[in-house]
């Protein structure tokens, strides 16, 4: 095999990979943009009384907010939702009523 042919079979290699990575970047979007949807229709006033419950809950949304603006918008994209306005501001009012 030449140089030039191997060069060719390891680019090939690479966008093959590539393509893997961006389907499971997709997909995983899809699963963040879900658990926002989630996370943003929860009713803490609802939630089971289970402690285990209330800290994945807890947890869930620490790491949605942890996630860049544009990645979260990207999730979001990607299960087609739109942020609701006024649950969005609920949830600031709540969590400056809960650091009170």
């Amino acid at each position: 095999m030449t140089k030039h042919s191997l060069n060719d079979q390891e680019v090939t290699l690479l966008r093959k990979e590539v393509e893997l990575m961006m389907a499971e970047r997709q997909r995983l979007l899809q699963v963040a943009g879900a658990a926002a949807v989630l996370v943003a229709n929860l009713d803490t006033d609802t939630l089971p009384e289970d402690q285990d419950t209330i800290d994945a809950a807890e947890v869930l949304a620490e790491m949605l907010n942890a996630l860049p603006d544009e990645t979260l918008k990207d999730a979001l994209d990607a299960v087609q939702a739109l942020p609701d306005p006024e649950a969005q501001a609920l949830a600031e009012a709540q969590a400056r009523a809960g650091r009170d």
